[in-house]
């Protein structure tokens, strides 16, 4: 029987020696001063003879969308059943100083869409304008465009 050879383990064929030049195995050695001593050969700088992963560069899409908070803010006029087209109408030249046509073709898309936006701008602004529609009593919300 040769001295200091495993019986069968993956990583050491059988009749190889094991351990270090003091002939004690690692596992031996390991279990003595109570630190464990791991169990792989080293190979040319992989581990376990395996090539490092790649890293491909990924492409990002170019997109055309804007960013949140660059977006205006918008005021639409939603549809009721109450208001007439005219008064809707006058609302729109008198609050917004809309021409007859710009009015009319706003209160035709209020009416036949549900819904219109009527101005465009900063938050503050447009919660003005849905302010001053609402006590012309016409319904009306803020959001972002």
């Amino acid at each position: 029987m040769l001295p200091n050879t495993a019986s069968c383990s993956p990583d050491r064929p059988s009749g190889h020696p094991v351990g270090g030049p003091d002939g004690v195995s690692a596992g031996a050695a390991g279990r003595r001063s109570g630190v464990p001593v791991p169990r792989f050969r080293r190979s040319g700088g992989t581990m376990g003879g395996m090539a490092a992963p790649q890293v491909a560069p990924v492409e990002t899409p170019a997109t055309d969308e804007v960013p949140a908070s660059d977006r205006p803010w918008v005021t639409i006029v939603w549809d009721d059943p109450v208001n007439l087209m005219s008064y809707v109408t006058w609302v729109f030249q008198k609050l917004f100083g809309y021409s007859r046509e710009k009015a009319e073709q706003l209160m035709l898309d209020v009416h036949h869409k549900g819904k219109a936006v009527v101005s465009s701008g900063a938050r503050e602004r447009m919660e003005h304008d849905a302010s001053q529609l609402h006590a012309y009593g016409l319904w009306a919300t803020v959001d972002r465009s």
